[in-house]
């Protein structure tokens, strides 16, 4: 069985802006809070922490703050994906170099590529970086997802450990963990889907709504863990009206709006993304009073 990199909660963490540049000491204070509050893992530059919008010295100089800022307490995942194999492994590389404890590396997007490819592309990082890597399958923002077989390749290279899943294909999830077992291990990459996944075996979740009720999330994972299936489930239904307004826009936009609300950090966006619309923004207020936030 490949060792896992957490289990439980782990943080997409977002990434806080002040007056278009990265603001460095509330990204500090977001991270000791969630460590303080039980979080597993820090995942930096994900999409929540708007990496795409980064050029490679912020990317970079991020994900080393992180490094410094957690010193050890939790392990930090980095998020060195490209649709250039040669950028990821770029990224990646160096994010080895300044200390992060393992990678995540999303499919190609856009130009996307072959199942075929996808193995080379992989096989091209997991060769030379010094770190594990957790894979990333997210169709709805690149346009491709893994078949069985390119995870059963992809498996067989010592630092793949495993796969963040927000494919929502439930099917290919029960046959990685049928097939595959301790070889690819899998982590929920939707918090709704959070439980469903630990029911197949998977270890935990990269969450969204860990930004704003991180000791929840981690709870609910571990009490299921633990065997605590009926207040897990509990909890877990109680926070879904709040998981699913945190993507009733696009992810991060409302994460940071309610960040902002809870006085967490400032919300700035950078472009494209934009405010909420007046009608979602009401929507995620009610809901975050309905859940004790505000």
């Amino acid at each position: 069985m490949k060792t896992p990199v957490f289990t439980g909660s782990a943080v997409a963490i977002v990434t806080p802006f002040r007056e278009g540049n990265v603001d460095y000491d509330k990204y500090g204070e977001l991270i000791d809070w969630q460590i303080k509050e039980g979080t597993q893992a820090i995942v930096a530059c994900g999409t929540t922490g708007e990496a795409s919008t980064m050029n490679d010295r912020e990317h970079l100089d991020t994900i080393g703050y992180a490094v410094k800022r957690v010193a050890g307490r939790v392990p930090v995942i980095a998020g060195t994906g490209s649709n250039d194999t040669g950028h990821a492994l770029e990224l990646s590389l160096e994010a080895c170099h300044r200390g992060a404890d393992a990678l995540l590396v999303v499919t190609p997007y856009y130009n996307k590529t072959s199942q075929h490819g996808l193995v080379k592309h992989y096989y091209c990082i997991a060769d030379r970086v010094t770190r594990p890597i957790i894979l990333y399958d997210v169709p709805s923002r690149t346009g491709m997802s893994y078949s069985l077989d390119t995870y059963r390749e992809l498996s067989k290279h010592e630092r793949i450990v495993g796969t963040k899943e927000a494919s929502g294909n439930f099917s290919l999830i029960a046959q990685i963990r049928a097939h595959l077992g301790g070889e690819m291990l899998v982590w929920s990459g939707n918090c709704n889907e959070t439980l469903p996944i630990m029911a197949l075996g998977g270890l935990g979740v990269i969450s969204v709504a860990a930004n704003i009720i991180p000791a929840e999330m981690q709870a609910i994972c571990k009490l299921f863990a633990e065997g605590s299936t009926k207040e897990s489930e509990a909890r877990f239904l109680k926070a879904i009206p709040l998981m699913d307004a945190l993507f009733c826009e696009v992810n991060p936009v409302p994460v940071k709006t309610a960040m902002n609300l809870m006085g967490l950090c400032s919300g700035e966006l950078r472009m494209p993304l934009t405010e909420m619309l007046p009608k979602n923004f009401d929507h995620l207020v009610g809901v975050m009073r309905d859940y004790g936030l505000l």
